[in-house]
């Protein structure tokens, strides 16, 4: 399907004129120095729920509308705001309206990833600073416009991989900085946790107070099923990208920030099976994949949806091998390392666990750069490399073939099958233009 041109995008995703909409990069920032940033939140049903919390709670900003598709779900949120805030947020459940409303700043998006870009790169091009939830892109190619739009448009756009915020990142970032482990050659992400499996279920009306139309969006338009509705959507490609871009996307963001590489990796292999009963999922319930960079450093990952167990003490988690030790890393909020031949403890940081939480921090650094318009911790270029990691490895995958990518081109050049994967197809009149 031929992607919209940028003209036609804007005319149908937003009623706004596009006039106005070109001319956005060229307006200045507000002055917001002593009054609060206008925040809309789009799609809250899970992460974005505590984004409310955190919205509401801010002197800074202020919660003004809400959007979601399921009526319940506004509901609740407005009474999040008012319980927080004391006032009473507007509500919608097509996003196009808050797009339209040039008194809105910025706009928090954590709906289903297949929506994730359609409506930032509409926020964007109409002038607002986006935080977007992980995945930022649901298909590579929706990451290169993510980053054109935000350079084009020169607005501010913050990734949800909030670890980039923490302060236990901020501990190892000095231990890796001091060289007690050399330099960082190889590092391994992994995701290991029991998902567990839906049973398949028959097709149904969507509940009351629900727009399932554009909950679909640009997704291909099929019959309701509760299975790949809230929350297990995940574990379909037309919605989600799998545990891969779900817990995945903190753990291999980590990976890349420790191995300090700020390009695409150039060679890319993937294995992935089920070992346990699949149910209704459509992504392997174990993968690994490795990545290769051009000076030869490696990034590994590996998830395992089946045990009760971690690894190295928790679930989700991080190891950054050095030419003279290496370091265990947690986004729990701990980390160890262990250095030479005889693998001596060096410096460490909290505890193990399994317990995580939002990390408040990483929403004041958009909204500090909302104000300042100095680039967030996780900005739109992070964004794609990071989601690129997600959307190669899924490529090798479904493909069985060892990718060669070109990162100048962002082209896999050995395989069609594989690189046609790189893009999709999107429902009309949804979808993205051909550029911004």
């Amino acid at each position: 399907m031929k992607r919209p041109s940028r003209r036609r995008f804007l005319s149908t995703t937003s009623a706004v004129g596009v006039a106005a909409v070109l001319s956005a990069s060229a307006r200045p920032a507000r002055a917001l120095v002593n009054d609060q940033i206008a925040v809309a939140l789009i799609g809250f049903n899970g992460m974005g729920f505590h984004h409310v919390g955190q919205i509401a709670s801010n002197d800074g900003a202020r919660a003004v509308a809400l959007c979601d598709i399921d009526d319940a779900v506004l509901a609740r949120g407005v009474t999040r705001v008012k319980e927080l805030a004391g006032n009473t947020p507007r509500t919608t459940r097509d996003f196009r309206s808050i797009i339209d409303d040039k008194s809105i700043d910025a706009v928090v998006i954590a709906t289903p990833h297949h929506w994730h870009c359609p409506i930032a790169i509409g926020a964007l091009l109409a002038g607002k600073d986006v935080y977007i939830e992980k995945p930022a892109s649901h298909v590579f190619h929706e990451g290169r416009l993510l980053v054109d739009a935000a350079r084009r448009n020169k607005r501010v756009v913050q990734h949800g991989t909030q670890m980039r915020s923490s302060l236990v990142v901020a501990e190892a970032a000095e231990v890796l900085k001091s060289g007690v482990l050399g330099e960082i050659k190889i590092t391994k992400a992994w995701n290991v946790q029991d998902r567990g499996y839906a049973k398949p279920v028959a097709d149904s009306q969507p509940p009351s107070g629900v727009d399932y139309d554009r909950w679909l969006g640009p997704a291909k338009k099929r019959s309701f099923n509760r299975n790949r509705f809230h929350s297990t959507w995940r574990l379909f490609r037309e919605y989600g990208n799998g545990d891969l871009g779900d817990d995945g996307a903190h753990d291999l963001d980590m990976a890349a920030w420790g191995l300090g590489v700020k390009e695409h990796p150039i060679r890319i292999t993937a294995h992935g099976s089920n070992v346990k009963e699949s149910g209704y999922r459509e992504y392997p319930d174990n993968m690994n994949i490795s990545f290769e960079f051009a000076d030869g450093r490696v990034l590994i990952y590996e998830d395992r949806l089946f045990t009760p167990y971690g690894l190295h003490g928790v679930d989700s988690g991080d190891a950054f091998y050095g030419t003279e030790g290496y370091m265990i890393f947690s986004r729990r909020g701990f980390f160890r390392t262990y250095l030479g031949k005889n693998e001596e403890p060096g410096p460490k940081s909290g505890q193990a666990g399994r317990v995580g939480a939002p990390i408040p921090s990483h929403m004041q650094n958009f909204l500090n750069s909302s104000r300042s318009r100095e680039p967030t911790k996780a900005d739109a270029e992070i964004a794609h490399r990071t989601c690129a990691l997600i959307h190669l490895g899924e490529a090798a995958y479904r493909t069985r073939t060892v990718l060669e990518f070109d990162p100048k081109t962002e082209t896999i050049t050995n395989s069609k099958e594989a690189n046609a994967l790189l893009t999709k197809e999107y429902r009309e009149p949804f979808g993205l233009p051909e550029s911004v």
